[in-house]
């Protein structure tokens, strides 16, 4: 059995059980938190827990497409995380590219649509090729529309909006008394996806860390303790059933 074979083999669809169908979130955010701590417990390199939190990845895009989520948005590198030792940022950007590279072809298969969302501008040439082809070939796929957070921040995003809504205005080619919610979150990077009904954080922090600031108004957050390469499709499942047990208002009685 050749690699692609064997990959294509680890798809089996979890075991799922209940869950209320009518339910499902339709989009997802994750900050995939605790890497570093999930390989110091074990006394490994911390590069060894980014490569653990790629395996926990793909069990969660695999599941979200099994129980219908449409939209997935995870945080995977942050504008502030090139403050990093510039090794593990080095080792994150080869990281990108080889896992891309390897499992392009059953995301593809699988029906995934991949995005990216933030500045890839200043990315390495081989970071921004991988990420261009992976949305090129995938393009046509509409079971799950993946959107890979990279050298993203809120704060950033809001602001890249704004400057294009001036530029816009300045042009004349928009009014600036008909700018609502609406047509302020088409200038957002999410622009192709709703707002996320469920944002999910591993590793027992309570926080958002400049992920999704306009988006999240409504959502609904799960925090787990639990590190990010251990969140299985169980931990997952998990949380989409906590969701379906929240009563969402929206601000209403």
């Amino acid at each position: 059995m050749n690699f692609i074979s064997s990959f294509l083999c680890s798809w089996k669809t979890p075991k799922i059980e209940g869950l209320k169908k009518g339910n499902i979130p339709q989009h997802i955010g994750i900050i995939m938190d605790g890497n570093g701590r999930w390989a110091a417990k074990r006394r490994l390199p911390r590069i060894m827990g980014h490569k653990a939190g790629v395996e926990a990845l793909r069990q969660i895009i695999k599941t979200s497409v099994k129980i219908g989520v449409r939209h997935l948005t995870v945080f995977a590198f942050s504008s502030e995380n090139w403050d990093r030792p510039k090794n593990e940022v080095d080792f994150l950007m080869g990281l990108f590219v080889n896992s891309l590279n390897r499992e392009l072809a059953s995301l593809n298969k699988n029906g995934v649509r991949i995005r990216v969302i933030g500045d890839r501008d200043p990315s390495p040439r081989k970071v921004r090729n991988s990420f261009s082809n992976a949305e090129k070939k995938t393009e046509h796929n509409q079971k799950l529309v993946l959107n890979i957070a990279f050298n993203y921040g809120a704060r950033q995003e809001i602001i890249y909006a704004v400057q294009n809504i001036c530029k816009n205005a300045q042009k004349k080619d928009l009014d600036i008394e008909a700018l609502d919610e609406s047509l302020f979150s088409s200038y957002l990077y999410t622009k192709h996806s709703p707002d996320p009904d469920l944002i999910i954080r591993t590793s027992g922090e309570y926080r958002i860390s400049n992920f999704l600031l306009w988006q999240c108004a409504y959502a609904e957050f799960y925090f787990t303790r639990t590190l990010w390469p251990d969140f299985s499709a169980k931990h997952f499942l998990r949380a989409i059933s906590a969701y379906q047990k929240r009563n969402r208002r929206f601000g209403k009685v």
